[in-house]
């Protein structure tokens, strides 16, 4: 899941960016306004953090510049406690969420999940694509009703490629989800992991391989 973090505060950012890496998100860190206003104009992100205390751009401002531009990803706020007063103004404004600081990454990543859910017509924490079904918070896997017996990073990959079907996802990105734990990754070990998944699911042709780029999940109905 690709997620823009907008954050000037180095030690937060980090903290974040390291907390959500690990829990299998793609964080792009950027810390003014107009920086991400720039990057949602030029890259495709599945949800964005926006803090309201930025340097340059009043957060609100910035969240009311994306909405103009037709850019409807989930947004989440992140505000002070002497800022919770603006919360229905950003709401209003097209904010999907907010969460007042400090808080702890695990309920960060949990609405963040939620949201994704929610935008994606699933209400529940179950995931399908085709025969695939997939529960993220037991964490169980099924094929055709077949319950499949995955590693974590086997299930990380399939649920990227469940979250996003028919979307090519690049070899680095997904390389990136292999060495979220900050160990390095051998150089076959993304051919291995999907090698891994085809046998698993039974049906090679689900997995498709786009030369030169990476990998897409194909759904059948």
């Amino acid at each position: 899941m690709q997620l823009l973090l907008v954050e000037d505060n180095q030690t937060l950012g980090q903290a974040v960016e390291i907390g959500l890496s690990q829990r299998q998100f793609m964080v792009s860190w950027v810390r003014t306004g107009a920086a991400a206003i720039s990057n949602l104009n030029r890259h495709e992100f599945d949800i964005a953090i926006l803090d309201l205390g930025l340097p340059d751009i009043e957060g609100e401002r910035v969240l009311q510049s994306i909405r103009r531009k037709g850019i409807d990803i989930p947004i989440l706020v992140l505000t002070a406690r002497d800022q919770t007063r603006d919360v229905i103004n950003l709401l209003d404004a097209g904010a999907d969420d907010f969460m007042t600081k400090p808080f702890d990454v695990n309920e960060l990543a949990a609405r963040l999940r939620a949201l994704l859910r929610r935008r994606s017509g699933y209400t529940s924490a179950k995931i399908a694509c085709g025969p695939i079904v997939m529960d993220t918070s037991s964490r169980e896997a099924f094929i055709n009703g077949r319950e499949m017996m995955l590693s974590r990073k086997e299930y990380e990959l399939l649920q990227m490629f469940v979250m996003q079907p028919m979307k090519v996802h690049p070899r680095d990105k997904l390389e990136a989800l292999l060495s979220s734990d900050s160990h390095l990754v051998e150089s076959n070990a993304l051919e291995v992991h999907v090698h891994n998944l085809r046998k698993k699911l039974g049906q090679r042709e689900l997995i498709e391989t786009i030369r030169g780029v990476g990998y897409r999940l194909k759904c059948k109905d």
